[in-house]
This record gives structure tokens, C-alpha cells and sequence, in this order.
């Protein structure tokens, strides 16, 4: 870790639950968030904070105007533009040291695969319930 990592996650470095080894493993740690709704979104912004060193977004969905009420990191400039773009650009602007990986596809199958997700991620529970009312 440098000494601007340091600087950057000082306070979270000073809990005892976390301290210099806590703070490591979360900047080696790679995230896959699918859907960039109205949970992706602040799970992106503090998992992006905290220093987690890899976050590949993935929505195949652009902003729109009833997003917004919600969904924290979009803003009416981005309403037509790809959620997963908006999301990495504004993450990059957040934390320039992390990789971000904007995946503008919704990830079934194969592609789920090939990301890497392994196990029960819950996106579908979160996607259906969390931002798609009557679905």
C-alpha cells in the first residue's frame, strides 16, 4: 500500500476490524455488481470509497427519468445513456485507483460465467424487487 492508499483509507485503516490487512484485502478484491439500480448504485459509490480494488458494473439498461428519486449516482444529464457507463465514469471520479469494468449487457448464463461469478449473488432478487416494481 502507498502512502496516498494510506492517506485515502486512513480512517477505515484505524478500525481494529480492518487495520493495514483488512484495507489490503479489499484493494486486491474484485466485486461483479449486476443491476445498477436503486441498490447497485450506493453499493457501487461505498464499495468504490472503501477501496475495493476491482468492480466490474454490469446493467443493460440506460437512465431514465424515474431513476432518479433513487438511483444516487445519475443525475438529468445522463437520462438515455448507459447506466454502466454513467456509473463507472462518475466511480472514476470518485476513486481514480480502482479498476471499473462497464459491462452494458444483463449477465444470464454463459456471460455470468465468464465474469467470473461463482455461487449465489442474489442480483436477480435484487434487480426484480429492488428496481422493477410489477415484475
Amino acid at each position: 500500500m502507498n502512502d496516498r492508499d494510506f492517506m485515502r483509507y486512513s480512517r477505515q485503516i484505524l478500525l481494529d476490524d480492518i487495520a493495514l490487512d483488512g484495507q489490503q484485502k479489499l484493494l486486491d478484491s474484485q466485486v461483479l455488481i449486476i443491476g445498477l439500480g436503486g441498490l447497485g448504485t450506493p453499493a457501487a459509490l461505498y464499495l468504490a470509497g472503501a477501496g475495493v480494488g476491482t468492480l466490474v458494473l454490469a446493467d443493460d439498461d440506460d437512465v431514465h427519468l424515474s431513476n432518479l428519486q433513487r438511483q444516487i449516482l445519475f443525475t438529468t444529464e445522463d437520462i438515455d445513456r448507459p447506466k454502466s457507463q454513467v456509473s463507472q465514469q462518475r466511480l472514476t471520479q470518485l476513486n481514480p485507483d480502482i479498476q471499473l469494468t462497464a459491462l452494458q449487457q444483463r449477465l444470464t448464463g454463459e456471460a455470468l460465467k465468464r465474469c467470473g461469478c461463482t455461487g449465489r449473488c442474489g442480483a436477480r432478487l435484487y434487480r426484480q424487487y429492488g428496481d422493477s416494481p410489477g415484475d
